[in-house]
């Protein structure tokens, strides 16, 4: 990497950490019902919101009770969304007459936005119509991402608590998610992107003849309001089937800066959130530097390998030894505009976090590209990882660290003052193998059958990276894909779909367990036998936990993919 490169990862990563430090700050006041600046806005908007949906804001839930509403509230909104498709040929704003979706794909879509996945198995603007983006896509934008964001505050609570049954109210973390957080971030990015030339409009499309005299559709729509949730909300899910490599998505790279930022946002103003809800910032600050670190490792090896590219292909075409850099670098499905280092910078970022936006083609990435993008969602999307969903994430993780360092040292663990007993660890180790469980083993179904081989366009390892791309990003809730996998069939529209599900929910359960049973234990005082979380040893020990486990986890399948593919590529096969 050069000096250039290395600048515009460091500009990125300052900027990220001077605008999430005081937003963990306004988000801290936001959970904990203590005064902003926004209160004569929000506030009596908040209460007519309460007094129209009938709920008590004072009503705390038990972590059952909490649970039970979430996935009530999940399940009828993906019902909503799937019948809203179904229907979207007899209702409004459908200016090109788009017909309604077909079942599987329909599932797939409602399964995709409720979990804040956002994989799209369709060309959004030949297939959603206005009403659909609108009424069913962008309202799930805003509320899937509020739904992770109540998981992570409930945590917190459980941490924070003492002897309590209870761990707030769903509907209030919702609510306040939502109005107080996401929508003042979203009308303020959406102005930014449309002075920038993103598009906002309900016209039709429209038709123009090209200098060769042949017609093209240039299509239109409520684009910037989208863009603005798709990337503060972490989902990712394009207007476009470019996504954000089309110029009416991203068409400067200033906006291509504020997308990258964007996705990073309220991720890492979470962990600074949580510091101040239990009242130790050096608690926050620990969890943010054990995710800078993976993720500037990640982003650093990434875009090195996009720079060097293919060792086969030099000046004279194809080499007789593979020692020599691609020149020019990997430009192979990268948008033009952007160039390597930026599009190799957000495809770090957006595996990283569970977004999926995409400015180029990850199927064109190199294979030790290929493996990073994989990687960083296979490590459970903790690495700032989506809203909400990256901190409960990453604190099951801390959850586990501690207990090993408990049992190095013969002690019961304690995190944050509360002893991590059985119960804890079973819960957090059922969360965690839930992701490896739904990867895997979909993985080896469609490797084996036909109607999942039959969608590999790509022969050999590839091909396999393909289908484990795809079932990783389902389960990680990321949304992007190596797109070279033909996935809107019946087959991958309906076992992606319960991937998606599978990775959302079922580790949500367990989650909010460990919540309950936090908040019911009494404070641990701090001695000198306690394993102090806040410092060098602990960022270590939680960073090597969670690269042992994902190697030991997912290293016979990566070496059937990406790492067999670098090496056939530097024995000098190609494909």
């Amino acid at each position: 990497m050069n000096g250039n490169q290395l600048l515009q990862i460091a500009l990125y990563f300052v900027i990220l950490l001077l605008l999430a430090l005081p937003l963990g700050s306004y988000m801290s006041k936001v959970y904990q019902g203590e005064k902003t600046f926004l209160d004569p806005v929000f506030r009596p908007l908040e209460k007519l919101i309460y007094r129209i949906l009938g709920v008590r804001p004072d009503e705390e839930m038990s972590w059952k009770r909490y649970t039970i509403s979430l996935l009530l509230f999940s399940f009828t909104s993906m019902v909503f969304l799937y019948g809203l498709q179904r229907i979207q040929a007899f209702l409004p704003l459908n200016p090109q007459h788009l017909g309604s979706v077909a079942p599987d794909l329909a599932f797939n879509t409602a399964a995709s936005f409720t979990t804040n996945t956002n994989w799209q198995a369709y060309a959004g603007e030949s297939t959603m119509a206005y009403l659909t983006q609108m009424l069913g896509l962008t309202f799930q934008n805003f509320v899937s991402a509020a739904v992770g964001a109540a998981v992570a505050v409930a945590l917190i609570r459980g941490f924070v608590r003492r002897t309590c049954k209870t761990i707030g109210n769903f509907w209030v973390d919702l609510v306040r998610t939502t109005l107080w957080i996401l929508l003042p971030l979203s009308l303020v990015l959406a102005i930014l992107f449309v002075s920038q030339g993103v598009i906002q409009n309900l016209s039709p499309y429209t038709t123009v003849k090209t200098v060769d005299g042949v017609k093209q559709i240039i299509a239109q729509g409520p684009v910037a309001s989208q863009e603005a949730i798709k990337l503060l909300g972490v989902n990712g899910g394009g207007f476009f089937n470019a996504n954000s490599a089309h110029p009416f998505e991203n068409p400067t790279p200033f906006s291509n800066l504020l997308q990258m930022l964007a996705i990073f946002l309220i991720p890492g103003a979470f962990t600074f959130t949580f510091g101040r809800m239990v009242k130790d910032t050096r608690q926050g600050w620990a969890i943010f530097a054990v995710l800078s670190i993976l993720f500037l490792a990640g982003a650093g090896i990434l875009v090195y390998s996009e720079q060097a590219g293919n060792p086969l292909i030099t000046n004279l075409g194809i080499a007789a030894h593979a020692s020599s850099l691609q020149p020019g670098g990997n430009m192979e499905g990268k948008e033009m505009r952007f160039g390597i280092t930026n599009s190799a910078l957000f495809a770090a970022i957006t595996t990283d976090a569970s977004c999926g936006a995409v400015i180029a083609m990850h199927d064109s990435l190199t294979p030790l590209g290929g493996l990073i993008t994989l990687l960083n969602m296979k490590l459970g999307e903790i690495i700032f990882g989506g809203v909400g969903a990256g901190l409960y994430s990453i604190l099951i993780f801390a959850v586990l660290a501690v207990f090993i360092a408990g049992l190095m040292v013969g002690r019961t663990p304690e995190y944050l003052g509360k002893k991590i007993e059985s119960r804890e660890m079973k819960m957090a180790m059922l969360s965690i193998l839930i992701l490896p469980v739904s990867t895997l083993g979909f993985t080896a179904v469609a490797s084996v059958i036909p109607q999942g081989v039959g969608g590999i366009l790509n022969p050999g390892a590839h091909g396999f990276s393909e289908i484990l791309y795809a079932f990783t990003s389902a389960t990680a809730n990321n949304g992007s894909a190596f797109a070279g996998l033909t996935s809107n069939t019946v087959f991958y529209n309906t076992t992606l779909g319960l991937a998606m599900l599978m990775g959302r929910f079922l580790p949500i359960i367990p989650i909010m367990a460990i919540a309950g049973s936090l908040a019911g234990k009494k404070a641990v005082p701090v001695n000198e036998g306690t394993f102090p979380t806040h410092g060098p040893l602990f960022v270590a020990l939680l960073s090597g936990v969670i690269l042992i486990l994902g190697a030991l986890t997912y290293f016979p399948a990566l070496a059937l993919g990406p790492i067999l593919e670098q090496l056939q590529m530097l024995g000098g096969h190609l494909f």
